[in-house]
């Protein structure tokens, strides 16, 4: 039986603090295998910088040296303008295609909170988040100062079901450095060289992704 993680995010562009993060969690939690899953353009919640092919081809690009990285293009091939992208769908897919196998969903902090803010409206949180919770697991990260255990105290959906299936990580290091900021950077003609990996920095100059229009 393998431990299989699934990360999921709009990776426009992936980021070294993206593979660091799957890194640290591959290590701490034993998982066998992460899977990097980018979300589909037309993702409602998601303003998107450049093409699905272009995000994807620097992802394969970003984690081609590990053998634990993999990638899978079920939210841009298979969920694309099918109404139904929410995670609740996703992790029900990826259970059907690993049955014998444990799966986590691997998310922030800033997500785990938002999943069932409760100063949120509810029509502004998550989708299915009752069904998301009770029949999955979940790798939490660390993120932004944020008490994950007051987060889960908060919310009567989570500490009802706080029985395991939240495995809080701690970092144990303040990396917070996001896709905005390098896709700002870019546009102004700034240096984010070595905030990503190299190949995926070279792929952007060559197809000028993220300039000014």
């Amino acid at each position: 039986m393998a431990r299989i993680g699934i990360y999921g995010s709009s990776f426009d562009p992936i980021t070294n603090v993206h593979l660091w993060t799957a890194s640290t969690i591959a290590h701490r939690a034993k998982l066998d295998q992460v899977i990097f899953l980018p979300c589909a353009n037309n993702r409602r919640d998601k303003k998107l910088h450049t093409t699905d092919e272009h995000r994807w081809a620097m992802l394969q690009l970003a984690i081609a040296e590990n053998d634990c990285f993999v990638s899978n293009d079920y939210e841009i091939k298979e969920r694309a303008g099918v109404g139904k992208q929410f995670t609740y769908f996703t992790m029900e897919y990826f259970k059907q295609c690993f049955p014998d196998d444990d799966v986590f969903f691997i998310m922030g902090a800033d997500l785990l909170r938002d999943l069932d803010h409760p100063e949120l409206p509810v029509e502004k949180r998550w989708k299915y988040r009752e069904d998301l919770i009770k029949n999955n697991r979940f790798i939490v990260m660390a993120r932004n100062q944020i008490d994950l255990l007051k987060v889960i105290s908060k919310s009567p959906l989570l500490r009802n079901h706080d029985d395991g299936r939240f495995h809080l990580l701690d970092k144990g290091l303040s990396m917070e450095i996001s896709s905005t900021y390098i896709r700002e950077e870019l546009a102004m003609g700034g240096e984010p060289r070595y905030l990503l990996p190299e190949v995926c920095y070279d792929y952007i100059k060559q197809h000028k992704l993220y300039e000014l229009k």
